[in-house]
C-alpha cells in the first residue's frame, strides 16, 4: 500500500468527512483542510449564497479550482464536499495526488446527520430523502472510481473510523 503524504476524504454529505478529517489530521500530525471552508474563506460568502447567485455550475467551477490548489499541498488531510468528484479534473487531481478514502454512509444515516448543522443547498426542497437517494445513485460510482479504500461510517464513532483508515493507510 502506498504511504500517503496526503489523505483525501470523499463521500456524500453527512458521511463525516470533516469530523473524521480533523481527528485523522490530529492523530497523524498532518494539517487539516476542508474544501467547503476554503471556498467560503476565498469568496467571503457562504456556500448557499454562491448557489443562489451563481447556481450549482458556478459553485462547481469554484470548487474544482479549490480542489486543484488544495490537492497540491503536502502532509494534509483534505475533506471534500460531497459533489467534488463530479468534475473529471477534480477526480484526476485527487486520485493522482493522494490516498483517497471514500467514507460511505447509507441514505438513512445521511438523513439523520443532515437534519441539523450546515445549510445544504441541494437539500432545500420538500423531499430531501429522495434527493439524497438520487445523489448517491449518481455519485457512488464516481467515489468508487478514485477511492483507494472504502470505509463505512454508519453507526460508528469518529475514533473507530479514523483508526480503520490509519490501519489501512500505514
Amino acid at each position: 500500500m502506498k504511504h500517503p503524504k496526503n489523505i483525501f476524504l470523499i463521500g456524500p454529505m453527512g458521511a463525516g468527512k470533516s469530523v473524521v478529517g480533523r481527528y485523522l489530521a490530529r492523530s497523524l500530525h498532518l494539517s487539516f483542510v476542508d474544501s467547503d471552508d476554503e471556498i467560503e474563506s476565498r469568496t467571503g460568502v457562504d456556500i448557499p449564497f454562491i448557489f443562489e447567485k451563481e447556481g450549482e455550475m458556478g459553485f462547481r467551477k469554484r470548487e474544482a479550482a479549490v480542489i486543484d490548489d488544495l490537492s497540491k499541498m503536502d502532509d494534509v488531510v483534505l475533506a471534500t464536499g460531497g459533489g467534488a468528484i463530479l468534475e473529471p479534473e477534480s477526480r484526476s487531481c485527487l486520485g493522482a495526488r493522494g490516498f483517497v478514502v471514500y467514507l460511505y454512509t447509507t441514505v438513512d444515516q445521511q438523513v439523520t446527520r443532515t437534519l441539523k448543522g450546515r445549510e445544504r443547498p441541494l437539500l432545500e426542497n420538500a423531499d430531501p430523502r429522495t434527493t439524497l437517494e438520487q445523489l448517491l445513485l449518481l455519485r457512488d460510482p464516481l467515489y468508487r472510481e478514485i477511492a483507494d479504500i472504502v470505509v463505512e461510517t454508519d453507526g460508528r464513532k469518529v475514533k473507530s473510523v479514523a483508526s480503520e483508515i490509519i490501519e489501512q493507510v500505514m
